[in-house]
């Protein structure tokens, strides 16, 4: 009889913000992004990114933006090792159509996803449009989710649009003087999000939420005592990523003397 063999974890990474404009050292922190990858190569069964990896990304029909080329290069690696790669769009990354999909074999996904994970009943999304979201966000959303001004842009020279991209997303944050935000399940709207979807369907229940968007680290046990709610965290500040063995769900920190 074969002994018993124990599946590979499924490892979670959020808001790495590749390519910002106010992150000190842009090639530093790509690197720290790719020895963590490497990492998982051989260990992992599947990569999970809730969005906002890329700090601004617009696919072209034929033109591929310039950067990225050690990140891209390791999820290739990790495709082909035969670990799944799958990639969310986050408020940032939103224009990721069909090319890692295609040369990389990345799956691109959208919105609230629900699956099961070794065992459990996992629903993912990056966060940026669940729970209470004021109208201004909203609007912006659906602007640049607009088929047709999407093919409007895609239009203007890239010399145009990525500077204009990159200082509209810098212009939201002043890294000089960021600090991590906090968790408080009093005021979180992904909290009320889960209550609320938990009430709706008590038939099939949710056992891991899992979400981005919010910059804080959050591993919550909803009030309902079946479900946590994990936020991940960024790599901004934190370095953080999740991972689910298929018993427990962990948030840890890397370093680059190794994961812990």
């Amino acid at each position: 009889m074969q002994p018993h063999l124990r599946p590979k974890p499924v490892y979670f990474i959020s808001d790495l913000h590749l390519g910002a404009s106010y992150i000190p050292s842009p090639r530093e922190h790509e690197l720290r992004v790719v020895h963590f990858l490497e990492s998982l190569i051989g260990e992992a069964s599947e990569l999970i990114m809730v969005g906002d990896v890329l700090d601004y990304w617009f696919e072209y029909r034929t033109v591929v933006p310039r950067g990225y080329t050690r990140f891209f290069g390791v999820l290739a690696r990790l495709a082909d090792s035969g670990v799944k790669v799958s990639w969310f769009k986050g408020n940032h990354d939103i224009w990721l159509f069909d090319y890692l999909r295609d040369e990389i074999g990345i799956e691109i996904l959208d919105g609230v996803v629900v699956r099961d994970i070794l065992g459990k009943r996992f629903l993912m999304a990056h966060g940026d449009r669940q729970g209470k979201v004021n109208a201004g966000f909203r609007i912006i959303q659906g602007i640049f989710r607009n088929k047709i001004l999407q093919k409007l842009y895609a239009g203007i020279h890239p010399r145009w649009t990525i500077p204009f991209a990159h200082g509209w997303s810098s212009s939201s944050r002043d890294f000089s003087n960021y600090v991590a935000p906090q968790f408080d399940p009093d005021t979180e709207p992904l909290v009320d999000f889960c209550r609320q979807y938990e009430a709706m369907n008590t038939d099939n229940p949710i056992d891991y939420f899992i979400f981005g968007h919010r910059h804080c680290l959050a591993d919550y046990p909803l009030p309902s005592g079946h479900a946590r709610m994990v936020i991940l965290g960024d790599w901004i500040s934190h370095n953080s990523y999740g991972m689910f063995d298929g018993t427990k769900f962990s948030l840890n920190i890397f370093s680059e003397n190794g994961k812990k």
